[in-house]
């Protein structure tokens, strides 16, 4: 028998799993039926969350739900960015690595330098900052997710900076696969290495670099994007402590910081799940091939599922007149850090050119 506890969440689980399900509909609708390609470049957490926004807005919603949205947020959040650890095999970045590590780094310190200076300069909230800037640098809307419950940022300020990143990651998405045609004349390795350091979402990147295959005719240029951006993810386990212990050690000494009370426990399941991955393949693809392909599909669509429910609830509880009083300097950090990530790869690997190749 049930808790009457858990029994209160369960209307906003649902309703949060039914925008879920709304949302990969039109998702397949817009980008395989009306576009034509084979897999949406349209990430359905962006539809979900425009659309829970839009559905907030106009409905009042009802305080059945309120707590199994809140559920949603937080728990099924954590839950989701653990699951999606079993996409990520660090044993086959290898061969890539030795070049994207390096310039991943340098373009997340840039970043997070250039931002430092602008909350000083814009005065905008740290929280803002510090989720468009992890935006930007590392996963886009996940990163933002997994690192808002660590510095306590609003809902509103979480819907604000995936706002952000969901603006500029397209306009890269859409721009930067001709840009980067031009600029390294058709060189797979280079194109791939900026595209996945330069774009925020994965799926933005995937897009792009299918753009790139179809306008261009390279698979190798996707499969490089992907890698470096699924290099890039991994920097998720390093900066969420990065941003909890920065933001965490100017509070009040009654506060009593401490490192292992802000510390995400959930990336600790993530890093398990790179390695369950990594061990499984080992393990399995040589008898049972299909049975273990079968189990990490099924963890990657959870993943999905449980990733774009929370962004779902985000929209839901996000008031669009919170984000109007925030005014128009966050989006301007937003288009800095695109540009700032962007020259910095360019530059990075003109170095790279230059000097190793």
């Amino acid at each position: 028998m049930f808790n009457k506890n858990y029994l209160v969440l369960i209307p906003g689980i649902i309703l949060a799993f039914v925008l879920y399900t709304i949302s990969q509909g039109l998702n397949n609708i817009i980008g395989t039926e009306l576009l034509g390609y084979d897999k949406s470049p349209i990430s359905t957490a962006m539809i979900a969350i425009i659309f829970g926004m839009i559905l907030g807005n106009i409905f009042q919603i009802r305080k059945s739900f309120l707590e199994g949205l809140n559920f949603t947020q937080n728990n099924i959040l954590k839950l989701g960015i653990i699951c999606l650890g079993i996409q990520l095999k660090p044993f086959e970045f290898l061969e890539f690595g030795a070049v994207a590590v390096p310039l991943i780094i340098i373009c997340i310190i840039s970043v997070l330098i250039v931002i430092k200076l602008l909350i000083k300069i814009l005065k905008i909230p740290t929280r803002m900052a510090y989720l468009i800037s992890i935006g930007s640098t590392v996963c886009g809307t996940t990163a933002i997710m997994a690192t808002a419950p660590v510095i306590n940022a609003k809902k509103n300020e979480i819907s604000y900076a995936i706002a952000n990143i969901t603006v500029f990651g397209i306009l890269s998405m859409l721009i930067y696969p001709y840009f980067s045609n031009y600029y390294f004349n058709n060189e797979p390795l280079f194109i791939g290495l900026f595209l996945g350091t330069s774009i925020h979402e994965t799926a933005q990147v995937a897009a792009a670099g299918l753009i790139y295959d179809q306008q261009f005719n390279s698979p190798e240029t996707l499969n490089i994007a992907t890698v470096t951006k699924l290099i890039r993810n991994t920097f998720l386990i390093i900066m969420i402590p990065l941003f909890a212990y920065l933001y965490n050690r100017g509070q009040k000494k009654e506060n009593k910081y401490s490192i292992t009370n802000i510390f995400p426990y959930f990336v600790l399941g993530f890093v398990v799940m790179i390695f369950t991955r990594n061990i499984g393949d080992q393990i399995f693809m040589n008898s049972n091939n299909e049975i273990w392909i079968s189990v990490v599909d099924n963890i990657k669509l959870l993943s999905k599922i449980f990733l774009t429910m929370a962004m779902a609830a985000i929209g839901l509880s996000t008031n669009l007149r919170d984000l109007k009083n925030m005014g128009y300097k966050p989006f301007i950090v937003g288009f800095i850090a695109m540009a700032t990530v962007g020259i910095i790869s360019v530059g990075t690997i003109e170095i790279y050119i230059n000097f190793f190749s």
